[in-house]
């Protein structure tokens, strides 16, 4: 009886041993689109016929010249049980089985709320921030081991470290977390940054658990709190285990005259070429096929099974984990038809969710293409059906805004130009706005700690159209030199780790720089918090003169005036030139002193050097 017994346990056991993957593992019923692709993947496991029980029709089944890969296309629609089984049959006999799940949806999941100009973005480079798990710092199966001495080593921050700093996040203001890519990295080095993924189904383990990643949503939901994931639809390690067994040849881009196994060759990073009417297509292939390193493998979004895989994972994570919104890295880099069928398939499951895509361009026009209905994408034909981008114009015009000697095209007028720009944006409030993030010289480096400058731009972020966004510890003055190397713009949080010397995620604690910065941050961004104004009102802005630029947003019930100088000296000015911005208004509170100004068309009024001044206007 025995014999018999493990006989039994052996077949089950070896039936599963070659079905190695199943994705997606699980899936839900009542999606508006109950199209389901299940790939299956194991040992030579496509010369099998399959069928599934219940009488489950297959809609399609697809062979790929792998014979390791067995595509199956399910309508859920027509599943009534929350399980079926999968089997792989040699003529009547079944050679494999599995048992694939149907979850039900909680409840409103499909009209979640997402990230809008209501909310303060904070980027979280996980690796960075804190290690509140130091158990999962070195795991077995991942390659890259701790060793917080390195600059591109792994640090040992986690998602749990994260979880216990969200009352820190929630009283500086904070309204959505963006992470930088938290899947599994399994690169050889410097795999801390997250963006050559090697499984997109599971968080990396040295940053915790898919589990703990949910925890980490459903905490900020408690506190009015979203997070955000960071999707990487162009490109993932070299290591994925996808990639080192293709599919497809043409899951990634391969050029005949590459270099390696896979053919590589590096982007020209073009990306004007998506839209330019004179470009060569030699130029236009490179910049969109060519690899962003020799560790990134240059995904085909045009190729239907890779552009299924990538729309099916990201609603998988937007349900798993109850997401709040996605942010897209190198949008133009991918193709760009098959992004426009990713993007409107997510929307169209979910109405209110927002994207917002990554277009690192200097143009205002060639960034507003890549926005959701613009007119200027309509010239191609083209609608990218991507909520939102990332102003990078004015991004790029803030600094030297702040550092240059005035003139016709220099110094403050530069962000005056900027705003002139928005007519090009067909939802000019769900733009991202920022001066830094994990990419970029620290804005606190420029400008060699000096907390004026910060409080300048913060003030202009955090008050103009769109959604502010923060990269982490730029509220506690921290800097970082990108000419040393990533790893300089991406340091430690001081307090994250135990044993640190100081800690600055407790006010107590800070030091007297740390808490200026940080008392600023928190009394600007928590006001911002409930002002409809700032969030949906128009903008008035008028010319900069003297180095001192003004702008007000106003609704049918409020009124704020912003005010910018930047000059070393206090200045003093007649208001009568912002009459038509000032009708019917006898005074402003300072909203972050509390002073109040008598302001009128008649009056005059100083504003100390190098600072910002927020009024609500009565």
């Amino acid at each position: 009886m025995k014999k018999i017994a493990f006989f039994c346990l052996f077949i089950s056991i070896f039936s599963f041993a070659q079905i190695q993957k199943v994705e997606p593992a699980f899936w839900w019923k009542g999606m508006k689109n109950p199209e389901l692709q299940i790939m299956v993947y194991g040992k030579d496991i496509s010369k099998y016929s399959v069928d599934l029980s219940d009488k489950i029709s297959i809609k399609d089944l697809t062979k790929t010249e792998n014979p390791n890969y067995v595509f199956i296309t399910v309508n859920t629609d027509e599943i009534n049980s929350p399980t079926f089984i999968i089997n792989f049959k040699d003529k009547n006999k079944t050679v494999y089985s599995y048992t694939y799940e149907l979850k039900n949806r909680k409840p409103n999941s499909a009209e979640r709320n997402s990230f809008t100009s209501k909310d303060v973005m904070y980027l979280i480079m996980p690796d960075r921030f804190a290690n509140g798990d130091e158990k999962n710092d070195s795991q077995k199966n991942l390659t890259d081991k701790l060793n917080r001495n390195a600059p591109n080593g792994r640090h040992g921050g986690d998602l749990r470290g994260i979880i216990n700093n969200l009352d820190y996040l929630q009283n500086l203001g904070v309204t959505a977390l963006w992470l930088t890519p938290a899947n599994e990295d399994n690169e050889k080095q410097t795999s801390y940054h997250g963006y050559a993924q090697t499984d997109l189904y599971k968080i990396d383990g040295r940053y915790g658990t898919n589990e703990e990643y949910l925890e980490l949503s459903r905490e900020l939901q408690k506190r009015g709190m979203m997070l955000i994931q960071d999707y990487v639809t162009n490109h993932w390690g070299i290591s994925h285990w996808l990639i080192q067994d293709l599919p497809t040849k043409d899951w990634i881009h391969q050029f005949p005259d590459g270099e390696g196994k896979y053919g590589f060759k590096r982007s020209n990073y073009r990306t004007t070429s998506q839209f330019d009417t004179n470009v060569a297509e030699i130029d236009k292939k490179e910049a969109l096929n060519g690899w962003f390193d020799t560790t990134m493998p240059d995904l085909n979004q045009s190729n239907p099974l890779v552009l299924k895989y990538l729309t099916q994972n990201a609603i998988w994570w937007i349900e798993y984990a109850e997401l709040g919104g996605m942010r897209v890295d190198t949008y133009p880099y991918n193709d760009k038809t098959g992004m426009a069928k990713w993007a409107k398939a997510i929307t169209d499951e979910y109405p209110k969710f927002n994207i917002v895509g990554e277009a690192w361009m200097y143009n205002p026009a060639h960034i507003s293409y890549w926005q959701k209905d613009s007119k200027i994408a309509e010239i191609d034909g083209y609608n990218s059906n991507l909520p939102s981008v990332m102003d990078f114009t004015l991004y790029t015009d803030l600094p030297g805004a702040l550092k240059e000697e005035e003139s016709w095209d220099k110094g403050m007028i530069k962000i005056y130009n900027s705003f002139g720009n928005d007519f090009l944006y067909p939802d000019i409030n769900n733009i991202l706005v920022f001066f830094e993030n994990h990419d970029t010289e620290r804005f606190n480096e420029i400008f060699n700690g000096d907390a004026r400058y910060y409080k300048m731009a913060l003030s202009l972020i955090s008050t103009v159209r769109g959604i502010p966004q923060i990269y982490y510890g730029s509220e506690i003055g921290m800097r970082g030199e990108k000419s040393k190397g990533d790893a300089d713009i991406r340091r430690d949080f001081p307090g994250g780790w135990k044993g640190d010397a100081q800690n600055a995620f407790d006010p107590k604690t800070q030091t007297a720089e740390q808490k200026e910065f940080h008392e600023f941050s928190q009394k600007l961004l928590n006001w911002r918090k409930n002002k409809d104004v700032i969030h949906t009102g128009k903008t008035k802005h008028y010319m900069p003169k003297e180095k001192v630029y003004v702008y007000f947003r106003y609704n049918d019930k409020e009124k704020v005036m912003v005010v910018i100088n930047n000059n070393e000296k206090d200045q003093t000015f007649a208001l009568n030139r912002f009459a038509e911005s000032l009708n019917g208004v006898s005074s402003g509170t300072d909203v972050i002193s509390g002073k109040k100004h008598p302001i009128s068309s008649e009056k005059k009024l100083t504003v100390s050097g190098k600072s910002s001044l927020i009024l609500e206007l009565k």
